[in-house]
């Protein structure tokens, strides 16, 4: 892939000070490019998208999307963005608050009335925001399990759990849970399907033609990447887990293109509006967090200062986004292998841009 080179202009200045007798100052590589050189050539990849102003100034892939048959990363490869998802899951609750079909302030057994007495107090605010107490669904699951489970497993299985971590609101936890039921709230209050409500409200108003929540045999994923482990010193696809069927915690594939137009959405009304936003991006949690560079939890969105930021971690991906809106300035990495996270990569990156 043709990489940009920088010549600094002083170092060219200097080789012409003699009449050129010098010898020419050879250029030196894009720091970019440095950064990401564990991930190009015949190994899984990455793609790298900075936005400065809505506009990309880094755009570029690395690596192979499909080992088996060598196909590269680019700016139109889907990748499993995996809890990356969880910005978008928020988003739709927040669109049908917006319409008047449900309220934060909704218990969760509103809509979803076979879950056990012990979540009575929980509401949609306390699961968008990580403070519902819920157990975890994937400490919990039914064991010789022979398919993946999915939004509607996740209810069933939470049936079963009469008893939660804590009081809801009282303490973060943060709950792959709380996500997935958020999308069966939205197939109760529209009487439509998740994938397609996300789809007519999201992904086409913005665009985002090839973005989609991915249903094995119902829907198909445009120039996927696919997830790949090391084992044993050598690089191996594994693309699924037991859990990568759950749409609401992590079920989104998306490119960088398709995520450049998501992230323009985020700085007017075009999806949400200014005041819910605002909600969005504000601390929603009203406890303490105790992560690493998180000080607080909004819908969809982990805290840093002014920065806004999710990572995304599952079977064979690892991604994350890092906003600074008021830099206007955002740093995505998307990449199809298990290791490493990316988050003090993008951090990097966005150190480098500025």
């Amino acid at each position: 892939m043709h990489r940009l080179l920088f010549v600094p202009l002083l170092a060219a200045l200097a080789g012409c000070a003699d009449g050129g007798s010098s010898e020419p100052v050879p250029p030196q590589a894009d720091p970019i490019d440095v950064l990401m050189a564990d991930y190009d050539g015949q190994v899984p990849g990455a793609a790298v998208l900075v936005l400065r102003d809505g506009e990309p100034v880094v755009r570029r892939g690395y690596g192979l999307a499909d080992m088996d048959a060598g196909v590269p990363v680019t700016a139109s490869t889907n990748f499993r963005l995996a809890s990356v998802s969880k910005a978008f899951t928020a988003a739709t609750v927040l669109l049908l608050a917006e319409d008047g079909l449900v309220a934060l302030d909704d218990p969760v057994r509103k809509w979803l009335p076979s879950l056990p007495a012990a979540a009575e107090d929980v509401t949609i605010h306390h699961l968008l925001s990580h403070t519902s107490g819920l157990i975890d669904y994937e400490d919990v699951m039914p064991e010789g399990l022979d398919r993946q489970v999915r939004d509607a497993d996740v209810l069933a299985i939470l049936e079963g759990q009469d008893r939660l971590y804590f009081a809801p609101g009282t303490q973060y936890r943060y709950s792959n849970s709380a996500y997935a039921l958020l999308t069966l709230i939205v197939e109760a209050a529209t009487g439509e399907r998740y994938a397609d409500f996300l789809r007519e409200r999201i992904f086409v108003p913005l665009g985002m033609d090839n973005s989609v929540a991915f249903e094995d045999g119902i829907s198909t994923v445009a120039s996927r990447a696919y997830g790949h482990s090391l084992v044993d010193g050598a690089w191996q696809r594994t693309d699924q887990s037991p859990t990568s069927a759950v749409l609401g915690d992590g079920g989104i594939y998306s490119s960088l293109e398709d995520m450049a137009r998501w992230d323009a959405a985020l700085y007017d009304n075009r999806l949400l509006s200014d005041d819910t936003r605002a909600l969005a991006f504000a601390d929603q949690t009203g406890v303490g967090v105790g992560e690493d560079n998180v000080n607080a939890y909004g819908y969809g969105w982990r805290l840093d200062g002014e920065r806004l930021w999710h990572s995304g971690e599952t079977m064979g991906f690892r991604n994350v986004i890092i906003r600074d809106p008021a830099q206007r300035l955002t740093v995505l990495v998307l990449t199809n292998r298990n290791d490493p996270e990316p988050y003090a990569l993008a951090r990097r990156i966005m150190d480098e841009v500025r």
